[in-house]
């Protein structure tokens, strides 16, 4: 393992320069840059007070990432509605509350819309997999198709509602987690 190369996907992943996390860390900036460069190895102490920076614990920095953190299949999915609901919505990636934007599924029969769902924080996007939908935000009307995808922030109130004779299916990915079913 790559102390370094990890130390530096922390950082960037924290939007930090090697001086914030190094002012952070009370150590220097070229120190960071050689721990970085794994030019030099730090004592367990110093790498918990840089990891500290992160909210990351040891056992977490540590842990190396598997297969099953990275592919999800069908057997992960956790149905957030009832089998027999007439709008389906199925969360993709187990533990998506602890990550930075949630994908599910969602599937509505002939006629069915969503409930409104009141403005809040992020983004939202939107691929048509199957079907017709129209999507309404805020009192704006849009006609999304099989193969078109749509995109806004979640600073409107919005629902979608399928506009077809036949089931449609949606891709729908917020950011950060709230979606809303």
């Amino acid at each position: 393992m790559k102390i370094g190369e990890r130390l530096k996907r922390l950082r960037m992943i924290n939007s930090l320069t090697q001086e914030e996390l190094a002012s952070r860390a009370d150590l220097t900036k070229g120190y960071i840059s050689q721990l970085e460069n794994d030019a030099t190895s730090p004592s367990i102490a110093t790498l918990k007070d840089i990891i500290d920076v992160f909210g990351v614990s040891m056992q977490e920095f540590f842990s190396e990432v598997t297969d099953e953190d990275i592919v999800f299949g069908k057997d992960a999915r956790v149905q957030a509605t009832d089998d027999d609901d007439k709008i389906k919505v199925e969360l993709l990636v187990p533990g998506a509350q602890n990550r930075e934007m949630d994908p599910v599924l969602v599937t509505l029969d002939p006629g069915e819309e969503m409930d409104e769902q009141p403005f809040h924080e992020g983004e939202e996007f939107g691929y048509v997999l199957l079907g017709k939908v129209q999507l309404k935000l805020d009192d704006k009307l849009y006609t999304v198709k099989k193969d078109e995808c749509f995109y806004f922030t979640s600073d409107k109130r919005h629902t979608v509602k399928n506009a077809g004779k036949t089931p449609a299916k949606i891709l729908w990915v917020v950011t950060p987690p709230t979606f809303y079913y």
